[in-house]
């Protein structure tokens, strides 16, 4: 049906062409020297029809023209042979296109025709081209560097996976940051039909830190030349993408060019959309030689397999030793040794439509790649300004930008119906946990959380901490979720030592607190704070695993459990530090508490010294934490004999004692069970007791907490009897694992709990 649909298309066109392009030609001949009866000129000279000019330059004309109704007569000719060849070709072209699944608007490598096209639209029935198989592996290969391209390459995957029909590979060639940060981001989401591998970029340096490079993408944005090499040998073909790509349809659409290649075409590129190589954009501009406007590099369909037979690494090393003799640098990275390349070598490439490279940077004709919003497929940030780049509908751009910025990636865990996943060990693991969970339990939701796995974005921020080299690093863990962003400049106020925090954030969110951090001067002041955003999923805030998730990211030997809600001493960073020292931390099990204080005044003129805070606990403008409603959860410390103390003093585990304690980094973790409110530290704290730790109070250390709205979870554990009922549930039961793990001596946990 589709060879019969494009030969009729063909003969269509042939005919109108043999038909009317000769006919109007002779009416223009004829009628083009008459208006309203009158003669017309068909040169300026109208206003001068008796010049003795007149009549020789009117005869050149229509010599001219005859000239060129001999030449269109010749092309008609030629039309009615090509015609002929359609109509027999046909029939075989459908047939051999039978079996395909995706389509393919057709494309012709043409620039101006390609433009034509975009005019005629790409849903045309006629113009679909099947090439892609249903389950057909996808891959995409990406130079991922650093936490703020981390972040970028997230909006692109999401764009990709919101679009596709495919099983997907990427092959991301990332430094030691973009590693951890995307290997755990990819480890959490647990997308079907996706499987990535990791390139050392770091590795790849010395392939190319030869060139000098003035472009802002530094030595990662030449990295893109050594893919030949980088990647497995087998792979044959790959789309590499730049990191501020917005995908605005299938990829697959894309990977069908590949079958459109020729010949020796190996690179599949756009022409750029800006005068750059040019060099017209300013006095004695000299960009790096290239054909015509040349390509952009920032979309790239590479044929592998045929690069390394024509031996390209070979090809560029020697144009770029040549060029940079004379242009000592590239200032468009990789993309000047492409087109360097491409200048000697033009039979390699294969012109993509331009809207498969819609590039927004200033100056561009990218507007005239596109009439109408269906015709976006692929759209490029490559301006340093990125979203404030200038475009007549950057608007329109930039929302859709956002779109898949703000989008909940949970929702993009979506089977490919009908091809199959690779099978995944933590994903079955999971399965298995789940499917033995009582569904009719009334507490299933509560023990389900357990094994949710939260989609974790670490170092959402850059990140530039180096321990002390005196070992005796300390670094504050706390947790919090969007309303408790206030606290966030107080806390690196009192605290000048590193953070690890872990936020409870939606996708949009994360999106809020990024723009909320980059207009903070004391957040942005601050390299030593790491911000590991955990993505919202299921009913319940997930207290426990958000402590682990910013325990297990510190870089110091010690860590201060504290809590968001409370502002610490001004210096305790270093009082810490020493008091490491002073109760031989590194080689003892202790616990060392800091005294939580708290007031219900909003505005509060923090204590410099303990004698400060006596003074204001006798006033009553500050009290012990918690006394009014739940004494038993730090009545241990003993404030009557911290009130007179001078040195640390040993207190003894109780019943629901739940302090904030600094301890080894190597301590247990959290229990995830407790979820929401209540019983999350007292767990905790109940098991640094099994394990022998020692709790020693801190003379000289203290923090207050600060007044807040009630929290949801506390407003539902107050409300919802069922919660009460399964908090207690899981208190038993976690009591009855302590009791299996320790032994005998974990029955004093039993025991005292009966007795509170």
């Amino acid at each position: 049906m589709l060879g019969i649909c494009r030969g009729r298309r063909k003969f269509l066109a042939a005919s109108l062409t043999i038909l009317f392009v000769p006919a109007i030609t002779w009416i223009y001949l004829f009628a083009g020297s008459f208006e309203d009866g009158k003669p017309v000129s068909l040169s300026p000279l109208e206003s001068q029809p008796h010049s003795p000019r007149y009549t020789a330059s009117s005869q050149r004309e229509r010599e001219s023209l005859e000239v060129r109704v001999r030449e269109v007569e010749e092309e008609n000719r030629v039309l009615r042979r090509q015609l002929s060849l359609a109509q027999g070709r046909g029939p075989a072209h459908h047939r051999a296109n039978h079996s395909k699944t995706y389509s393919m608007e057709e494309g012709t490598g043409d620039s101006e025709s390609l433009r034509a096209g975009i005019v005629a639209g790409n849903s045309s029935e006629c113009g679909q081209q099947p090439v892609v198989e249903k389950c057909e592996t996808i891959h995409v290969a990406i130079v991922c560097a650093g936490y703020n391209a981390s972040r970028d390459v997230v909006t692109l995957v999401k764009s990709v996976l919101f679009h596709r029909r495919n099983p997907l590979h990427f092959h991301l060639i990332a430094d030691a940051i973009a590693k951890q940060i995307l290997a755990t981001l990819f480890q959490t989401w647990m997308v079907p039909a996706v499987r990535i591998d990791f390139y050392d970029a770091d590795e790849l340096k010395s392939e190319v830190s030869w060139i000098p490079n003035k472009h802002y993408s530094g030595i990662y944005g030449l990295m893109k030349l050594v893919l030949t090499k980088t990647l497995p040998s087998n792979l044959e073909r790959v789309i590499v993408l730049d990191t501020d790509i917005t995908f605005a349809t299938d990829i697959a659409e894309l990977w069908a060019v590949f079958h459109k290649f020729k010949g020796q075409q190996v690179l599949g590129l756009v022409e750029n959309q800006s005068d750059w190589y040019l060099g017209n954009l300013w006095k004695n501009h000299r960009p790096w030689p290239a054909l015509g406007r040349g390509y952009n590099t920032g979309v790239i369909l590479l044929l592998l397999d045929k690069l390394r037979k024509m031996k390209w690494e070979q090809m560029w090393r020697l144009t770029a030793e040549r060029e940079l003799m004379s242009m000592l640098s590239t200032s468009l990275a990789d993309q000047d040794i492409f087109n360097a390349v491409i200048k000697q070598n033009p039979f390699l490439v294969y012109q993509l439509p331009c809207f498969w490279n819609v590039q927004l940077s200033d100056h561009t004709r990218s507007e005239q790649c596109y009439r109408d919003v269906s015709d976006l497929k692929v759209i490029h940030w490559n301006s340093p300004k990125k979203l404030r780049v200038k475009n007549k509908h950057v608007e329109f751009f930039r929302n859709l930008y956002l779109t898949f910025l703000e989008y909940d990636g949970n929702l993009l865990r979506r089977e490919l119906f009908g091809c199959p996943s690779e099978a995944d060990v933590n994903s079955e693991n999971l399965q298995k946990q789940l499917s033995e969970l009582d569904e009719d339990d009334l507490c299933y939701e509560f023990r389900r959380e357990r094994f949710t796995v939260h989609r974790t974005h670490l170092y959402f921020l850059h990140y530039e901490y180096e321990p002390a080299s005196d070992n005796t690093d300390v670094t504050l863990v706390a947790q919090l979720s969007m309303d408790r962003l206030q606290m966030l400049e107080a806390i690196c106020k009192h605290w000048e030592g590193p953070i690890s925090l872990a936020l409870y954030l939606s996708d949009a969110e994360a999106q809020q607190f990024l723009r909320y951090a980059q207009g903070s001067e004391v957040l942005m002041s601050r390299h030593n704070v790491g911000y590991h955003i955990v993505y919202k999923e299921g009913q319940f805030y997930p207290v426990n695993l958000l402590r682990n998730v910013a325990m297990k990211h510190i870089s110091t030997p010690y860590m201060f459990l504290s809590d968001i809600d409370f502002l610490p001493m001004y210096g305790l960073y270093e009082y810490l530090r020493k008091s490491v020292i002073q109760l031989d931390l590194a080689n003892t099990k202790k616990a060392l508490i800091v005294p939580a204080f708290e007031t219900l005044r909003y505005r509060l003129s923090f204590p410099k010294s303990k004698a400060e805070l006596l003074s204001m606990l006798d006033m009553g403008t500050l009290f012990t934490f918690r006394y009014h409603v739940w004494t038993k959860g730090h009545a241990p410390t003993n404030f009557a004999k911290w009130r007179t103390a001078t040195t640390p003093y040993r207190v003894e585990w109780e019943a629901d004692f739940e302090p904030y304690v600094v301890v080894r980094k190597d301590c247990p973790e959290y229990d995830r069970r407790f979820v929401g409110f209540g019983w999350n530290k007292v767990a905790h704290i109940m098991e640094l007791d099994a394990q022998e730790y020692e709790f020693t109070v801190l003379p000289n250390a203290y923090m207050i907490h600060m007044p807040h709205a009630p929290s949801f979870d506390i407003t539902k554990f107050r409300s919802n009897k069922q919660y009460r009922i399964c908090l207690k549930t899981l208190k038993e039961e976690f009591q009855q694992d302590m009791s299996r793990h320790y032994g005998f001596a974990a029955l004093k946990y039993l025991t005292a709990e009966n007795n509170s």
